[in-house]
């Protein structure tokens, strides 16, 4: 009494132990507990008193010891408590006592992270998947409420995301589990009441309600839902979503008023408007189809009107009417001039039986590069012209082949300049570009190259000549005869040829000169022109 504390509590109940009066050492841990009561709870109180029962195999008596200790102790206080209770659990306890003791540790781990952090919704999630697998019905209600209490702080979808699907699994867990509908419509409604629809809403969470009525046999309520969702914050899913479900219904009507409502809502939505179409088409109604696809493409805004067109040109082909496949094609082409559109259109007229069928696909082609004649694309001029000659090699004759091969063009390497953002110069780079024949703002240029490359090799030969002319100066020293001069004729141009045919001439008419004269002179002078002739003919050989 004069000095109460825990440890001497301890030795006084180890003493009634130590000589056998097991009875008076547990009243002794009675009175301590009592004594100090839950203001002043003690963790080594508890582990002696719970290590005392479990040497008298009051084992029970032990389990509630710890469990009555841990719900009163702080948990942050209670680490040697826990881990006491977990070995006890490990030597004489079940499977579901382990579990229960570490369930009761993770729980007290999450308690801790969700008060800390209560917008931190995954720490929600995984709290809220421990208790599920583990607690009752109430305490799991329990711990959703708490969760879907932490409303996020700012009013943007972003940080909305994360929170609504505590409200999903909150309702699945009562549709599911608990088996509750009352309950999990009350959530369904209450968790519609919460989010802002005028600035953001979740179509999911609408479409998971109308299910939900659906699965209970409440058609009344899911369309009702989903018609407050069309009206108060219409979404493309959520139309996509309520058509599915009067689809499976097979209430058509309904289908084409919340087709109509689809596109007054998004005209410029070529999905919508293919699908609609599509619906009247397997229902038989091919006229009303077309209209829809004529009021589709007369819109002035279409996301994506490239597939807008091709589910109507493929709707008339199937409908077998090529008349109106060939108008719809005319009136394409007077849009865009895109290759793939005359590519489309000649393999269109391929692929209907008919007689004339090849010449006029050979039509389509001539017309298309004739409109693309002066295409700055010349890429797409290119494919159109391979396709023209695929389609001749197949089918065509020789003539034909010929003439689209020479329609092809040629592949030259250019140089152009290079501009950085910044407006300076960044170098030179090299491209490929593509020259047509036909092309007459080409045929300048290539003139223009041709001559280049004639006055280039025509430099080339003028250099020979000037070295060949240097070389035989060197090597002959005497004047060559006519024979020598005419051998060297054919390896040289016409205007140097010209030039020395008058010079040969020259001087076969001094020769014939001097051989005049040399007649009155006497046998010494013959022999030295005999001389000098063997010496001319050596060096014509040697040349």
């Amino acid at each position: 009494m004069v000095h109460p504390e825990v440890k001497n509590w301890i030795k006084y109940a180890n003493f009634e132990e130590k000589h056998g009066y097991i009875a008076l050492g547990r009243k002794v841990f009675e009175r301590a507990v009592e004594f100090f009561g839950e203001d002043h709870i003690s963790e080594s109180l508890y582990v002696a008193f719970a290590r005392f029962e479990e040497k008298q195999k009051e084992f029970e008596r032990v389990r509630v010891i710890y469990k009555y200790a841990l719900d009163r102790i702080p948990k942050q206080q209670a680490q040697e408590l826990f881990k006491n209770y977990t070995v006890f659990e490990k030597r004489f306890g079940d499977r579901r006592g382990i579990e229960d003791v570490i369930v009761s540790k993770r729980r007290f781990q999450y308690e801790e992270e969700v008060k800390a952090s209560p917008h931190n919704y995954d720490a929600w999630f995984d709290y809220l998947r421990l208790v599920e697998s583990d607690a009752d019905a109430d305490t799991v209600r329990e711990v959703y409420e708490r969760a879907i209490a932490n409303i996020p702080p700012i009013q943007e979808k972003r940080h909305w995301r994360r929170y609504i699907y505590l409200w999903i699994n909150y309702a699945l867990y009562e549709e599911l589990e608990v088996k509750d509908p009352e309950r999990t419509r009350q959530v369904y409604q209450a968790c519609l009441e919460v989010i802002p629809h005028k600035k953001f809403t979740f179509a999911k969470i609408w479409l998971l309600y109308g299910q939900f009525e659906i699965r209970q046999k409440n058609l009344q309520n899911a369309r009702r839902g989903l018609g407050t969702a069309i009206g108060k914050c219409p979404k493309n899913k959520l139309f996509k979503g309520y058509i599915e479900l009067e689809l499976q219904l097979r209430e058509f009507d309904r289908c084409r008023k919340l087709y109509e409502k689809y596109l007054e809502f998004s005209p410029e939505n070529c999905t919508t408007w293919i699908k609609f179409a599509e619906l009247e088409t397997i229902l038989g109604d091919t006229e009303r189809a077309r209209a829809i696809f004529e009021l589709a493409i007369g819109q002035p805004r279409l996301d994506m009107p490239e597939v807008l067109w091709k589910s109507y040109i493929d709707f008339e082909i199937e409908q077998e009417e090529y008349d109106n496949t060939r108008g719809l094609y005319k009136r394409l082409l007077q849009r865009t001039q895109h290759v793939k559109v005359w590519i489309s259109y000649a393999q269109f007229e391929m692929s209907i039986d008919s007689d004339d069928r090849i010449q006029r696909c050979r039509q389509i082609y001539e017309e298309a590069n004739k409109s693309m004649h002066g295409c700055e694309e010349k890429e797409e001029r290119l494919m159109l012209l391979e396709s023209w000659r695929e389609f001749e090699e197949e089918f065509g004759s020789f003539a034909n082949k010929d003439r689209v091969r020479k329609l092809l063009p040629e592949k030259v390497k250019k140089r152009r300049k290079i501009t950085a953002e910044d407006g300076s110069d960044a170098g030179w780079e090299e491209y490929y570009d593509y020259i047509f024949p036909e092309d007459a703002a080409n045929q300048p240029n290539l003139k223009l190259l041709a001559m280049a490359k004639m006055w280039k090799k025509q430099q080339q030969q003028e250099d020979e000549e000037e070295q060949e002319e240097e070389e035989e100066e060197e090597e002959q020293q005497v004047p060559q005869g006519k024979e020598a001069q005419e051998s060297s004729e054919p390896e040289e141009q016409e205007p140097a040829a010209h030039r020395e045919q008058t010079e040969n001439d020259h001087d076969d008419r001094d020769d014939d000169d001097e051989s005049s004269s040399s007649d009155s002179e006497s046998d010494g002078d013959h022999k030295d022109d005999k001389d000098k002739t063997e010496q001319t003919k050596v060096d014509e050989e040697k040349q």
